[in-house]
């Protein structure tokens, strides 16, 4: 019966995560601004709703404060560091890093909210502010979840970071993902590090991470979410010519469907999902293709470079 039970409430939050984001791109397609559309809200409703235990050492102020931090960064980036796109993504994920590590936190969704508006080259100050207010209304929704039983009670644990060790761990991976980037940023195929791919190499870089034991699953799921993404937004956006909070859905609950059944509940994998509905449509047919290169190359970098606690 608690089994039934369980299964029945994680349904109803696969619904709210469904509805989020499909809420998120009504709204973007309704207003025009297209800067509303935040794919890792995606991810955040699988690490905060969906996910029995949620996977990072955060509380909910840390989430809102850390996530408004990132996109503000971002877009100041972009308007104010007039350097080659590969300083600036460099930059953002030296100061995600930084703040990480200030708030003895592994909430490493951040680091895509940062780097997205540089990708996107976007500048308007809607992005951080709709970043904020969908950060409130996950924070929220997972306070009411938990104070009526929908999912666990989140209790923080700060990381215990060594500070000289986390400086190594930090510029270790920013060199190592500086280094990587020259050829995609190079040749302008930028999605071959798509930003949920750098998070997910963020999190196999930690030795502690669970995805590790995983790691054939993970790279399956986020080329699986990228394909879904595109054939969805192919299909019924492009082909049918239906809206794209409709692909949104449609996605979200196939993605759904196949984390619960390989009980791989690993966030990346929703922001990827959503990278497709704001991409131009000549950059869908490759997008998975890229995806998959750049998953291998990142995941088994970081399985075979960090494998020591830092």
């Amino acid at each position: 019966m608690k089994a039934e039970f369980l299964h029945r409430i994680r349904v109803e939050r696969y619904i709210f995560g469904i509805i989020m984001a499909f809420a998120m791109v009504f709204v973007a397609e309704l207003s025009g601004e297209s800067e509303i559309i935040f794919p890792e809200i995606c991810a955040l409703t699988i690490g905060a709703w969906i996910s029995e235990q949620q996977p990072w050492m955060t509380n909910k102020r840390r989430i809102f404060i850390l996530m408004s931090l990132a996109a503000l960064f971002g877009v100041l980036t972009v308007r104010y560091v007039n350097f080659p796109m590969i300083f600036q993504v460099c930059l953002c994920f030296a100061f995600t890093g930084f703040i990480l590590t200030l708030f003895k936190t592994n909430f490493v969704p951040i680091i895509s909210a940062c780097i997205l508006p540089v990708y996107l080259k976007t500048s308007s100050w809607v992005y951080p502010i709709s970043v904020s207010f969908m950060a409130l209304i996950i924070i929220a929704a997972q306070w009411l979840m938990e104070k009526y039983h929908f999912r666990p009670v989140n209790n923080f644990i700060p990381c215990e970071f060594n500070i000289k060790n986390q400086i190594i761990k930090w510029s270790k991976l920013l060199v190592v993902f500086g280094l990587v980037a020259l050829i995609p940023f190079k040749t302008h195929q930028i999605y071959f590090l798509a930003p949920p791919l750098i998070v997910m190499f963020t999190e196999l870089s930690n030795p502690s991470s669970k995805a590790r034991l995983k790691p054939h699953y993970i790279v399956f799921l986020m080329t699986l979410a990228s394909f879904v993404g595109c054939i969805i937004r192919l299909g019924l956006n492009s082909y049918l010519g239906l809206p794209l909070y409709v692909c949104t859905a449609v996605a979200c609950i196939i993605l759904f469907a196949a984390i619960d059944k390989l009980k791989i509940y690993f966030p990346p994998a929703g922001a990827i999902l959503l990278i497709p509905m704001i991409l131009n449509e000549n950059l869908l047919v490759a997008f998975p293709l890229e995806v998959l290169c750049g998953a291998i190359l990142l995941a088994y970098l970081a399985m075979f470079l960090f494998k020591n606690e830092n």
